[in-house]
């Protein structure tokens, strides 16, 4: 058995049209994995599977809105469909809004919980007896650097990155006899669209983060892409619960 092989295995990517997550599918489809990415936006997304094509990949998509249980298990269902099964699902999606906590309406801090986190938690639900069907399966869920730490302009979004960790934590009890191993990555400051925004809002975010990271440079999307096969492979069969930093050693230096 080729540790980190993943011919023949089936992964579903939520918010898998770009960034991480389209990063963490090239991962795996160069590995062997056949991909349906999950989107909102059907043109980002065809272009996300026509990349995942051309690296040799057996790919799809499926319009999908995470934050509606139906669409989450129609997601499921479609990778069935298409390829078979499903082995291996990247709870990715996400969004955020960036305000003090006295500014947010109730209805503003629902949306990122929903978006981040329940979102995760019904994805992995809806996966659940598909996974149990193929003998076991792979779930890796997005948390942050946030995770860790406290945002004072993102406080939705610290607290469902947190609450990834924790949800992680108990998927991975539960459902660790019955083979699937449920494992968290906590991207750092990564060059993506998201943190472009972000250094235009914040112009000293760039000169803070440099100086706080021991590589000395922001991450790429790319930087994604072994740890997601590690954590989808047989590599990682005896890892479950963890949560893998992805940082350049941001979190560990003072």
């Amino acid at each position: 058995m080729e540790l980190f092989d993943l011919s023949g295995k089936v992964a579903v990517v939520t918010g898998g049209n770009g960034g991480i997550g389209l990063a963490m599918a090239a991962g795996m489809a160069e590995a062997g994995a056949a991909i349906l990415v999950a989107g909102r936006n059907a043109e980002k997304s065809a272009a996300a599977v026509d990349s995942l094509k051309a690296l040799g990949a057996d790919a799809d998509r499926c319009e999908t809105d995470v934050t509606h249980e139906d669409s989450c298990h129609a997601l499921m269902r479609r990778a069935v469909d298409r390829f078979g099964g499903l082995d291996i699902l990247v709870n990715n999606a996400g969004i955020a809004i960036r305000k003090r906590p006295e500014d947010y309406a109730a209805s503003e801090w629902m949306q990122v919980l929903q978006a981040n986190l329940t979102s995760a938690f019904i994805c992995s639900q809806a996966a659940y007896a598909h996974m149990q069907a193929r003998g076991g399966g792979k779930i890796i869920n997005i948390g942050s650097m946030y995770s860790l730490f406290g945002a004072a302009l993102s406080a939705p979004y610290a607290a469902s990155k947190g609450g990834i960790v924790q949800l992680t934590k108990s998927l991975a009890a539960a459902w660790a006899r019955e083979n699937i191993q449920v494992n968290a990555v906590l991207p750092g400051w990564i060059d993506t669209a998201l943190t472009r925004q972000a250094r235009l809002d914040l112009p000293d975010l760039n000169d803070r983060v440099l100086a706080r990271t021991p590589a000395g440079h922001w991450g790429d999307p790319d930087d994604h892409k072994g740890v997601a096969v590690f954590l989808a492979s047989a590599a990682s069969q005896f890892v479950t619960g963890a949560s893998i930093s992805v940082d350049g050693g941001y979190a560990i230096s003072g």
